[in-house]
């Protein structure tokens, strides 16, 4: 409650960006302080083994993990598992640093509890992240979301897929091809059939001629056709990949209650938040009873309370995480979730 009643008020005085970058500084100050870390772990971590979850070879110590998109350049994951994340997710991760697209470049939507963002792949690179995950605990669960540079064309992705995958391997439990953003020009003409089988089937080419291989997960946009999820499916199967995470942000406006003047005015980008609840629900189901559940889901797009996340998992979902919700809820959101999948 004193995150939304009084610091959330607070932080929405200030430009989206701005204030993200600013909480990233206090908690990295506040995280350092003596004692603050054990304070902040009796708050916000909630252990108990049955939150425990194996999926895709991997023991997770609770099923809610912080989406790609907050941890860009994985320099606040360790503060960040402090919260009670069972795992986090840095990234997107590009071979070469980028600036990203021109500010501004994310909007609040605080009638619809939601964002939109077209970021474009900002970080600061492939080799600035492996520094900073160099000296990682090991009881910290970490996804690396990989992409392409803007530059980069299509036809030459690959490789821009490659280097992160081979750069970061050391580094990372699992892995996440995105090939969903919405703010990447052409990025999601990669997530047709032929050029994701090429893209996906060259990483597990890599992968398997390592001494251990790592999962290998693909990124989904909410906005796929039926058709194209039965596409997904089957290029799962075909090349083996460990599971899916469904889904990124939406191009979509549909029923938004903030005005359409203001919408239009923000003009192209990725929405997320409770606006997606529904629909990226919608297609973890879709996937889950299409394939008979033969791959794991991790569900994420419109977390903001307990009913959501367990909706997603009842769908179908085997690990959940936020992202919007977080930024809206608070942190205690990562907790009561935990705290209710106890008792379900």
């Amino acid at each position: 409650m004193i995150y939304k009643n009084l610091l959330r008020p607070l932080f929405f005085l200030i430009d989206p960006e701005k204030i993200h970058h600013l909480v990233f500084k206090l908690i990295k100050f506040s995280q350092a302080i003596p004692g603050a870390k054990f304070i902040t772990r009796k708050m916000f971590v909630v252990k108990n083994e049955k939150l425990e979850r194996v999926v895709f070879g991997i023991k997770f110590p609770n099923p809610v993990g912080l989406a790609a998109g907050f941890d860009k350049d994985a320099k606040l994951y360790k503060e960040l598992s402090n919260f009670g994340f069972g795992f986090i997710e840095i990234g997107t991760i590009t071979p070469l640093a980028q600036d990203g697209n021109p500010l501004p470049r994310m909007f609040r939507l605080p009638k619809d509890s939601g964002l939109i963002n077209r970021m474009g792949f900002n970080n600061r690179g492939l080799e600035g992240a492996i520094e900073r995950l160099k000296n990682r605990p090991k009881d910290i669960i970490i996804g690396g979301n990989i992409g392409k540079n803007k530059v980069t064309p299509n036809e030459e992705a690959s490789s821009d897929y490659e280097k992160c995958f081979e750069g970061l391997f050391p580094y990372v439990d699992y892995f996440v091809v995105n090939v969903s953003s919405p703010n990447t020009p052409n990025l999601r003409a990669l997530q047709e059939k032929a050029p994701l089988m090429e893209l996906l089937n060259h990483l597990q080419t890599l992968n398997k001629k390592k001494p251990t291989s790592k999962p290998i997960l693909l990124k989904i946009a909410p906005d796929l056709t039926n058709e194209q999820l039965d596409d997904i499916i089957d290029i799962v199967n075909e090349t083996k990949i460990a599971g899916v995470i469904a889904t990124n942000t939406t191009i979509s406006r549909e029923g938004l209650t903030t005005a359409n003047s203001y919408i239009d005015s923000i003009g192209a980008g990725g929405l997320s938040g409770k606006p997606l609840t529904k629909r990226s629900t919608e297609v973890i189901k879709y996937l889950a009873d299409k394939s008979n559940r033969s791959f794991p889901i991790i569900g994420v797009g419109g977390i903001h309370s307990e009913q959501d996340a367990i909706e997603k998992i009842n769908a179908g979902a085997s690990l959940v995480q936020l992202y919007t919700g977080f930024i809206y809820e608070g942190p205690g959101l990562v907790g009561r979730i935990n705290e209710q999948l106890m008792l379900d």
